[in-house]
């Protein structure tokens, strides 16, 4: 039968709108369980995807009690979209999600995020740490701010197989991507495993999108046809200019970080912490997750699913949902 999960127009599934000023709106998936919940679960999305990436999990977590708040991002989906890339800052959006948490409850939540959405989750924990029950992260280990600031350039030199990051950031991507009628369902499904006839991928870590595979590029074996076509409905609302966005404020974000790098050194996060890796991560590799227990004042819960890839949370629902299942439970009973 397989896992449970939400698809497009699921009518357990309701659609809301929390404006943050005049220019920006978040769209986000609200799941309510039977009864008054138990607790709230917001789940944070990365790049390229939306909310419906959490889609196995959202059942779980209901079932077991607790309501569900996903958002699309800034830049994704229903979400606004502003071109401006300063408006993509991490404490900006912190900001953001902070007034979507208080739309929906007044109590800590349980936070989750997987690939731009893990490293989010971490730093909304350090901004907003008396709205956050727990945390956990899929594929991205928590990163110390910094004590002075880093260039893309710099950084991509340093990491090299994060040199995709300057192709996104450079506008390069998103024109190769929405260059062709068809563009954006092929990027999809090649960044969800699809392959050229020769084995040709659509995107590596060294170069960023290739634009010579991107025309024959064919169906994801990860995700369904019908799971493609609403995503790539959902990007051609803005594009993909906002979701680079993220890519462009690294300066920025480092700046705004300075004031918590003073004490990086001696921080640990004071919340129930998860730390979930995947075997076959060609970015965020599992050896990252090394020496990560040194940042948690409780035993970080570290985890790894040997079989997966980036896309975890899909890839391997049921290791993914058992884990986040776990982890949820265990911080339930610590409250009774």
């Amino acid at each position: 039968m397989g896992v449970d999960h939400l698809v497009p127009n699921d009518p357990r599934v309701e659609h809301k709108f929390t404006k943050i000023n005049d220019e920006i709106t978040y769209h986000y998936m609200l799941v309510k369980p039977e009864g008054t919940p138990k607790a709230t679960v917001v789940l944070i999305h990365g790049w390229p995807d939306l909310g419906m990436g959490w889609r196995y999990q959202v059942p779980l977590l209901v079932s077991m009690g607790l309501q569900v708040v996903v958002p699309d991002m800034l830049g994704y989906g229903q979400t606004s979209a502003p071109y401006s890339h300063e408006e993509y800052t991490m404490k900006k959006m912190t900001g953001h999600i902070a007034q979507v948490i208080k739309a929906v409850t007044d109590q800590p939540i349980i936070l989750g995020g997987h690939d731009w959405g893990g490293f989010f989750i971490w730093r909304m924990t350090m901004y907003y740490p008396e709205m956050i029950r727990a945390v956990f992260s899929l594929c991205v280990p928590y990163i110390p701010p910094m004590p002075a600031v880093e260039t893309l350039d710099e950084f991509a030199a340093r990491q090299t197989n994060f040199g995709y990051q300057k192709q996104l950031a450079s506008g390069e991507a998103e024109k190769i991507i929405e260059g062709t009628p068809d563009g954006i369902s092929r990027f999809l499904n090649g960044m969800y495993g699809g392959r050229t006839p020769a084995n040709g991928v659509v995107f590596t870590p060294e170069t960023g999108v290739l634009k010579d595979n991107l025309p024959e590029i064919g169906q994801s074996p990860l995700v369904p046809k019908e799971m493609v076509d609403f995503y790539a409905q959902e990007y051609a609302r803005h594009g993909f200019h906002g979701p680079c966005n993220w890519y462009r404020v690294r300066e920025l974000n480092m700046a705004d970080e300075l004031p918590l790098a003073e004490g990086a050194k001696t921080f640990q996060f004071k919340q129930p912490a998860m730390l979930v890796m995947s075997g076959k991560d060609t970015v965020l590799l599992p050896s990252y997750a090394r020496g990560q227990e040194r940042f948690f004042e409780k035993p970080l819960k570290s985890e790894l699913v040997e079989e997966a890839g980036h896309w975890v949370a899909f890839q391997c629902p049921e290791a993914a949902n058992k884990h986040i299942g776990d982890f949820v439970q265990s911080v339930l009973a610590e409250a009774n």
